[in-house]
């Protein structure tokens, strides 16, 4: 594997300081999120206090570093974090990864300028965004986009459309892939990444989903967009390709806790519902069919969570980790499809029916799959990390 090795790393915070974070976060779940869940999930309701009270916690600068107003958290307590929140409802973690993507790429790779003037506002949430990336005829293959920035003087003309964007209608910023050079070949060299704020004139609208739903997900327009020339991330054209990737290792780590959440979700009631429900004459947990599949729900369970954090250590090191990113995506991202599709089948009928959270983590699962870089692209990325000789 080359030099893709997992370091050790000492956190400026002690484990007791994160401990108490996890610990404040945990209740905050129980007291103000799970006992709403259902009621802003089937109506597809945005969870504005609750988004609200994340951002009293800090969660909207969780990874932003102490000297920009954020808690500095390190990716293994942040990934914990997540898995925490995704276990109780998992659209909550997704109001704060795409907007610590952005806060990420801002941070890494943004004017000292722009880092002074827009990461204390991002911290305390008072302009909460995201990432745009995604458009209509392309996802994964993120060089085909469309979406032009035109300089012009002092701004840029920005015309183009993005799908599939989370924060976009509830959020007021976005960092925007767009071409600057749409003939240099190859196409990343012609590719940037621009901060557009809502107020320069981007419009969006809510998508309908399978599930993920409360978060707000939406379809943007940019028709003639203008923002200064000094909202280009970094001070040179071409590098904004490379700046999201980057950003996306992060979130490839927050989708891999997603699932972890999810699939500890699905295995816990499982395990609860196998204890009371009998059949012939004794509780199903001490048929051997149900305790296999229990078993192996278990043991991907465990090994996802050892994938995520062995990928959390090694952003942590400030080495490359899209090698570990990749790894901890797939798997703990494929164990939450699988486990969420065998705790259907442990409730039965009653796993069918949304008086049960099972229909809800099996509508949410299959979006892990996809968002942050499809399952196929993992393979792909983890492929050529082994057999690459840099």
């Amino acid at each position: 594997m080359n030099e893709h090795k997992i370091i050790e790393v000492e956190n400026e915070k002690s484990d007791s300081e994160d401990n108490l974070i996890v610990e404040s976060i945990n209740k905050f779940l129980e007291k103000d999120v799970k006992p709403y869940v259902k009621e802003f999930e089937s109506q597809d309701k945005y969870p504005q206090d609750i988004a609200d009270k994340m951002a009293d916690l800090g969660l909207f600068g969780a990874t932003i570093s102490p000297e920009y107003g954020g808690l500095g958290l390190s990716a293994v307590t942040y990934s914990k974090i997540v898995e925490n929140v995704s276990a109780v409802w998992m659209s909550v973690s997704g109001i704060f990864n795409s907007h610590l993507i952005m806060c990420a790429a801002v941070e890494r790779f943004g004017t000292e300028e722009m880092k002074r003037y827009y990461l204390p506002k991002f911290a305390t949430g008072e302009i909460r965004g995201g990432i745009a990336l995604t458009e209509p005829d392309c996802g994964t293959d993120l060089q085909s986009i469309k979406t032009r920035a035109k300089k012009v003087g002092n701004e840029y003309i920005i015309d183009g459309t993005k799908t599939w964007i989370t924060n976009s209608v509830q959020g007021t910023i976005l960092a925007v892939l767009v071409k600057t050079d749409p003939d240099i070949t190859p196409a990343h060299k012609g590719m940037s990444l621009i901060l557009v704020e809502k107020k320069d004139g981007f419009v969006s609208r809510k998508l309908k989903k399978l599930g993920y739903r409360g978060i707000d997900t939406g379809e943007v327009q940019l028709e003639n967009v203008k923002v200064p020339t000094s909202n280009l991330i970094g001070e040179i054209e071409g590098k904004g390709l490379k700046q999201i990737l980057a950003g996306l290792e992060l979130g490839r780590i927050n989708v891999a806790a997603r699932g972890v959440g999810v699939a500890r979700a699905s295995l816990e009631d499982s395990i609860e519902y196998a204890k009371i429900r009998k059949t012939f004459g004794k509780p199903i947990s001490e048929h051997q069919a149900i305790q296999i599949k229990l078993a192996e729900m278990a043991t991907k369970l465990e090994a996802s969570r050892l994938l995520t954090e062995q990928a959390a250590k090694a952003y942590d090191s400030g080495n490359r980790s899209d090698l570990q990113a990749g790894m901890a995506k797939l798997f703990a991202t494929e164990t939450a499809l699988f486990n969420s599709t065998e705790a259907m089948r442990i409730h039965g009928g009653f796993g069918y029916s949304p008086e049960y959270n099972i229909e809800r983590y099996y509508r949410d699962a299959p979006l892990l799959a996809i968002g942050e870089g499809t399952n196929e692209l993992q393979k792909l990325i983890i492929a050529k990390q082994l057999v690459s000789e840099d």
